[in-house]
């Protein structure tokens, strides 16, 4: 019902930039919050950052001040600009879009690879 294909992923050196993107499709008029995750190797899946409908953002502590999330409902795209890019931001990074219907459920874009290199 919705499907979310993230861009932008990969390589930048310490303390460089990047911007991902994720596409929105279907039926987006159902989601309540979008967010970022990320996911290392032998790590579990953890929020970086997610925005609601209204505009409201949080952050993981880690990337508070680095990363800013936003959104583009004319297009139904999400962005998470990445600034001051540190090696333990290597990661998977998957574009999630939930709803809550009683319970909570969750989409998952393909996910993109973040490398940060020294």
């Amino acid at each position: 019902q919705v499907q979310l294909v993230e861009s932008g992923g990969g390589l930048v050196q310490a303390g460089g930039s990047l911007r991902l993107s994720c596409a929105a499709s279907g039926s987006i008029f159902s989601i309540n919050v979008m967010g970022w995750y990320r996911q290392a190797p032998g790590k579990q899946r953890d929020l970086v950052a997610d925005i609601t409908s209204v505009g409201n953002t949080n952050y993981a502590d880690s990337v508070k001040g680095r990363f800013t999330i936003s959104r583009d409902n004319a297009k139904n795209t999400v962005y998470l600009q990445m600034n001051s890019l540190k090696p333990e931001d290597t990661a998977v990074y998957y574009c999630n879009a939930r709803r809550f219907d009683g319970i909570r459920y969750d989409y998952w874009g393909q996910g993109t690879q973040v490398t940060v290199s020294l």
